[in-house]
């Protein structure tokens, strides 16, 4: 399993995103991914790593289908606008992994597999 890397910014607004969910056994949860994460310097995070604010190209590899999304905190989220909340399956399942990663994750409906196809990262969020 590939590590996730998070700023030390975005740790401590996860971190207490996920306190209701503490369950750090769920492999699957955004607890889990905050628990085994390696934090680094804000300015120190690598810019083809998925954060906060982070638009990025993926592809569904069972599906092929490809598609843009903006991880958000969740008062931004707006599907309309591709922009999910970091608190839903995907949101939790991108963040923290690089370009060329390839992400497996319990969805609603049954395990995706994914590949970070580029990253958008802004320099400041």
């Amino acid at each position: 399993m590939n590590p996730v890397v998070l700023t030390e910014s975005d740790f401590h607004i996860l971190k207490r995103l996920a306190g209701t969910q503490n369950n750090k056994k769920d492999d699957m949860s955004l607890a889990h991914e905050i628990h085994r994460a390696i934090i680094v310097k804000d300015s120190a995070f690598p810019q083809n790593t998925i954060r906060l604010n982070t638009t990025v190209d993926i592809q569904n590899l069972d599906s092929n289908e490809e598609s843009t999304l903006s991880i958000v905190l969740p008062e931004h989220a707006d599907i309309r606008q591709k922009k999910i909340s970091i608190l839903t399956p995907m949101g939790a399942a991108l963040i923290g992994f690089r370009e060329g990663d390839i992400v497996s994750w319990k969805m609603p409906n049954g395990f995706k597999h994914f590949k970070v196809l580029k990253v958008h990262n802004m320099d400041k969020i």
